[in-house]
């Protein structure tokens, strides 16, 4: 039987390079999308979302208490298309002129995906959102969203989503975190949904992808140490 997960587009990666020859059926996307699938009644046997949620989740009694462990932070940061000029992104004054200068700007779901979300308050703490609102484009999640800038013709066009999404998308390159007034840092946690069809095996699956084993490849996808880790 497949191990069935539902998860932030962050985990991707993580879970691509963990799941060896499991069988392993995996939804990624926004993070609010899987919270509202899992809670429409998909089957899930791990679930992969934000701190936030899964404590909301385990207090709801969708997930099993004591069964989730936190795989790291993911910092959200800015993207070009590879081999383009990354433009100065370092201040809130820098990032203005640069989303100004941009063709095109990628970023995920402004309603139901962390980074998203998180974006395009920044574009409105700047003032460009108006501004800008012909050149915006949303996709449904941040791994979508830089694939579409990595096939884009606009020399100019500029990203924004989570480290993780951003490094596991051929064609497209990091320039930088987004400046400190407008980080975000999220922790993701694993852990096993209520009515799992595979209980033990999800167990040990979030184990594996929270333990000491994965966690080179952790770093390698771009999550970072929690604090009570390092």
């Amino acid at each position: 039987m497949a191990l069935t997960i539902l998860s932030g587009g962050a985990a991707q990666a993580l879970v691509d390079k963990m799941k060896g020859k499991r069988d392993v059926q995996g939804t990624f996307g926004a993070v609010g999308a899987m919270q509202a699938r899992l809670l429409a009644g998909e089957e899930c046997d791990v679930l992969i979302l934000t701190q936030a949620l899964i404590d909301e989740l385990t207090h709801q009694g969708h997930v099993i208490a004591g069964s989730a462990a936190a795989l790291g932070v993911v910092k959200t940061g800015l993207a070009v298309r590879s081999g383009n000029i990354p433009p100065d992104v370092s201040t809130p004054d820098a990032l203005k002129d640069a989303l100004r200068a941009a063709s095109e700007i990628y970023f995920p779901d402004p309603v139901k995906a962390t980074a998203g979300i998180h974006f395009m308050k920044v574009l409105k703490t700047l003032g460009v959102d108006e501004e800008l609102r012909d050149r915006i484009r949303t996709l449904p999640n941040g791994r979508e969203a830089m694939g579409e800038m990595a096939k884009s013709g606009e020399r100019g066009a500029i990203g924004c989503t989570q480290v993780t999404e951003i490094l596991s998308v051929p064609g497209v390159e990091l320039v930088s975190l987004l400046p400190k007034e407008f980080e975000l840092a999220t922790v993701y946690t694993a852990a096993v949904c209520t009515k799992a069809k595979s209980p033990d095996e999800a167990r040990e699956f979030v184990r594996l992808l929270a333990g000491d084993e994965a966690a080179s490849v952790r770093g390698e996808c771009g999550f970072e140490a929690t604090p009570a880790a390092r």
